[in-house]
């Protein structure tokens, strides 16, 4: 049976696997799971050539104590960008659903690769509140919203889940985020991830206010935290006003995104709040 990740309880901790074979991404995600951790994002483009297939992504899954979600940014375990076609960076992520994952993390710029790394112009005039700043990911083009929109379907016909990860990198007004995430919502995906940008206090207090609106305001699980000088806290806060989830390293190497937080440390955070509630 596919696990599920939108049916674990909340905030879920995520394991971030990001290793060259099944074998060591099996031995790291069980790891994760004796630490606390209740899901894992896997990197499929870390995965060597040989592995990223059906049989190779499946032997990880079926061994895996932890429900899956396939993730493709096309980087190497060394962070070194892989160039594909948006077809061939897709095609990785459904092998994942094929292979029995819970589901895929898909990017925002997905059949859209310009916008990941800019706003498209061509939509400077939308009535949007969010564009304003010209955050990047962020699609309006109708044509590229119905392709991700067949996608969402496809894999929901195979019983799978989406996560629609929103890079945007730019500070964002609570009105903003809410109607953001009613945009995209819109796209029927299972979960919703944003991260913004937080260089000033006043940066950090309005994320911090955005998310405890958006729990009450949007249906769809949200996650959101922001990267930048002050955006540390809103990955430990975040999560007590409602986020979603927590993405998580089991202590730190070279393959390791430093800005996420240490599993272990964020779990004995979570857990004494809890116990406070007592």
């Amino acid at each position: 049976m596919r696990k599920s990740f939108v049916n674990n309880p909340k905030p879920i901790l995520a394991a971030v696997i990001r290793e060259r074979t099944p074998r060591d991404a099996i031995a790291e995600i069980k790891n994760y799971a004796i630490h606390g951790a209740r899901g894992a994002d896997l990197h499929l483009s870390c995965l060597d050539k040989q592995y990223q297939n059906v049989e190779s992504i499946a032997q990880i899954v079926n061994q895996s104590p932890l429900p899956i979600l396939g993730l493709n940014y096309n980087q190497s375990p060394d962070w070194v960008v892989t160039e594909t076609s948006e077809e061939e960076r897709v095609a990785l992520l459904m092998m994942s659903i094929d292979a029995g994952a819970a589901g895929i993390d898909m990017q925002g710029y997905t059949f859209d690769r310009p916008s990941h790394f800019a706003f498209n112009e061509d939509f400077a005039n939308s009535n949007y509140s969010f564009i304003k700043n010209k955050p990047r990911e962020v699609v309006l083009d109708p044509k590229i919203i119905e392709k991700q929109c067949d996608l969402i379907e496809q894999i929901h016909f195979k019983g799978a889940e989406v996560l629609l990860s929103n890079h945007l990198l730019i500070p964002m007004k609570t009105d903003e985020l809410v109607d953001f995430c009613l945009f995209i919502e819109e796209r029927k995906p299972d979960m919703i991830k944003i991260v913004t940008q937080c260089e000033t206090d006043e940066d950090m207090l309005e994320c911090f206010k955005a998310m405890a609106t958006i729990k009450k305001e949007i249906k769809t699980p949200v996650t959101l935290f922001s990267n930048g000088a002050t955006g540390t806290l809103t990955r430990i806060i975040n999560p007590m006003l409602g986020g979603f989830m927590v993405f998580t390293s089991d202590g730190f190497n070279a393959r390791s995104n430093f800005t996420q937080m240490d599993l272990q440390t964020i779990k004995q955070v979570l857990d004494g709040v809890e116990k406070l509630k007592l």
